[in-house]
């Protein structure tokens, strides 16, 4: 990518090194983001890890694991254990049931996002569009937390009171710069998330250590 989002996903690329992309597997996925909630990359990929062992990235291999067994592994991603514990049964029933979410995810977004909303932690830009992303390979942005802090304070987009504005506005002005690759998209959601965790925090972000600094007027104001 020569674009400016291109290269700004270089320089991170170059600061961060390889990181690990989200499972491509729906099912995994799902799972993936429900322990991503409200927990931290460590403790989420300790959960994960947990479950692998186990069998339980599957929905039958889960829908037969132990359940204390399975209980120990997501209570690894921290604190709301069975919150977390009642998404994924909910999830598993719902994957049991239906089989064509390969189909359902790389099909018309519009239908694609009514048809998540059947599975718990799916409502939001991030968990939903991720699944459109990386389950379903489709060029989408998903835009969370993270993603929106990072992209508006590089220019991206426009601040509101109402978040869904927020990331459809982000959407709209990378979209040009990373054009129809998927990998783009994959690329800038993947780093523009750890970004956000690492450096460009909420409070006191590191702007002085940032990479992206000479690209980010926000950082050139506090610096």
């Amino acid at each position: 990518m020569s674009s400016r989002a291109g290269r700004i996903v270089g320089k991170l690329k170059k600061r961060y090194g390889r990181l690990a992309a989200p499972p491509a597997d729906a099912f995994a996925l799902f799972v993936w983001q429900v322990l991503f909630n409200h927990s931290t990359a460590k403790k989420r990929d300790a959960a994960v890890a947990g479950l692998k062992r186990l069998g339980a990235l599957t929905p039958d291999g889960m829908w037969n694991a132990p359940p204390k067994a399975l209980a120990d592994c997501v209570h690894r991603a921290g604190p709301f254990g069975e919150y977390r514990l009642m998404a994924l049964r909910k999830g598993v029933e719902v994957f049991r049931r239906d089989s064509d979410w390969p189909s359902v995810l790389a099909g018309p977004v519009p239908a694609a996002l009514r048809r998540l909303k059947v599975l718990p932690r799916m409502s939001g830009d991030g968990p939903a569009y991720s699944m459109l992303l990386f389950a379903g390979g489709q060029a989408v942005l998903p835009v969370n937390a993270r993603v929106a802090r990072v992209a508006t304070r590089l220019g991206y987009g426009e601040l509101g009171p109402a978040f869904p504005k927020i990331a459809k506005s982000i959407r709209h002005a990378v979209a040009p710069e990373l054009g129809d690759r998927v990998e783009a998209y994959r690329d800038a959601y993947v780093y523009f998330e750890h970004h956000g965790a690492e450096t460009c925090t909420e409070t006191d972000p590191a702007c002085d250590k940032c990479p992206l600094l000479k690209d980010c007027s926000f950082g050139e104001s506090r610096c």
